[in-house]
C-alpha cells in the first residue's frame, strides 16, 4: 500500500508540473461557462418568443447540457498523463521506480479521477452562477431559478461523469500509447460511433448508440436537452452502470497491454 501512495504522490507532482494540465483545465472552465450561457440563453429566448413567461430555467440544466462539450478538454488532460510519458520516453523511469505496472496505472487513475471530478464541479458552479446572472437580466425577464437542492446534484453528476470519462481515457491511453491514437479512439467512443449509429435510424442501432459513454452520462445526469430530442429512455442508475462498464473495460484493456508490452 505504501508503494501505491508513493506512486500517487509522484503522479500528483507530475500532473501539476506541466503547463498542459493548467491550460486544459482553464479551457474546460471557459468551455463550460460559454456553453452553459449559450444553452441557457437559447432556452430563455425560445420561452420569451413563444410568450411562455411562466417558464423558469434551472441554473443547473444548462451546465448538465454543456458537459458533453467540456469532456474533450478533460480528455486532453487525462490523455497526456500517460501518452506524454511514452512520447518523451520517461515511462521507462516511471516503471523503473515502480515496477508493478498495475500500481502505476492505479496511481494515475487515483490522481486523474478526483482532479477531474473537482474541476467539473468547480467549473459547473462557476457556469451556473454565470447563467443565473445572465438570465436574471431584464432582457431575459428573470427566467431563471437557482435552488441549491437541485443544483448540487447537477454539479456532482457533471463532476462524476467527467471523472469517469477521464479515467476511461487513461485506460485507452495505456493501450494506445500515442496521443493521436488515444484521441481518435476516445472521440469515436464518445461521439463518432454513437452518432453514426443514430444516423442509421435502425432501432437496434439506436438502442446500441444510447449505451455509449456520452449518452450514458446524459442519462446519469438526467439531461433532457440532448441529441435524441428528449430524455434518454433508461434510468440514471443504468446510465451510471454503463459508464462504469466502459471505464472498467478501458482500464482492463490498458492494464493488459501495459503488462504485456515493453515500455
Amino acid at each position: 500500500m505504501s508503494t501505491l501512495w508513493q506512486a500517487v504522490g509522484a503522479e500528483w507532482g507530475k500532473l501539476w508540473s506541466v503547463r498542459s494540465t493548467w491550460w486544459c483545465l482553464a479551457g474546460a472552465l471557459v468551455l463550460m461557462v460559454l456553453s452553459a450561457l449559450t444553452l441557457g440563453g437559447a432556452t430563455a429566448t425560445e420561452a420569451l418568443r413563444e410568450g411562455d413567461a411562466g417558464v423558469r430555467v434551472a441554473a443547473g440544466e444548462p451546465v448538465v447540457s454543456a458537459t458533453p462539450f467540456v469532456q474533450f478538454a478533460m480528455v486532453a488532460a487525462a490523455m497526456l498523463v500517460i501518452t506524454s510519458e511514452y512520447a518523451s520516453g520517461s515511462i521507462r523511469v516511471t516503471l523503473q521506480a515502480t515496477p508493478a505496472r498495475g500500481v502505476v496505472l492505479a496511481a494515475k487513475v487515483l490522481v486523474v479521477g478526483p482532479v477531474m471530478f473537482a474541476a467539473g464541479v468547480v467549473s459547473g458552479a462557476v457556469a451556473a452562477a454565470a447563467v443565473h446572472v445572465l438570465l436574471s437580466a431584464e432582457v431575459f425577464g428573470g427566467l431563471v431559478v437557482t435552488r441549491i437542492g437541485e443544483l448540487v446534484p447537477d454539479l456532482l453528476g457533471a463532476g462524476a461523469f467527467l471523472a469517469l470519462v477521464s479515467m476511461m481515457t487513461v485506460g485507452i491511453g495505456a493501450a494506445m500509447r500515442s496521443a493521436a491514437g488515444t484521441l481518435t479512439v476516445v472521440f469515436m467512443l464518445l461521439l463518432g460511433l454513437p452518432l453514426l449509429l443514430l444516423m442509421t435510424g435502425a432501432p437496434p442501432a439506436l438502442e446500441a448508440s444510447l449505451r455509449f459513454p456520452t449518452f450514458a452520462g446524459l442519462a446519469f445526469m438526467g439531461s433532457t436537452a440532448n441529441m435524441t430530442g428528449g430524455p434518454i429512455p433508461y434510468s440514471a442508475g443504468e446510465g451510471l452502470a454503463w459508464l462504469l462498464v466502459w471505464t472498467a473495460g478501458a482500464l482492463a484493456i490498458g492494464l493488459a497491454v501495459l503488462r504485456r508490452r515493453d515500455a
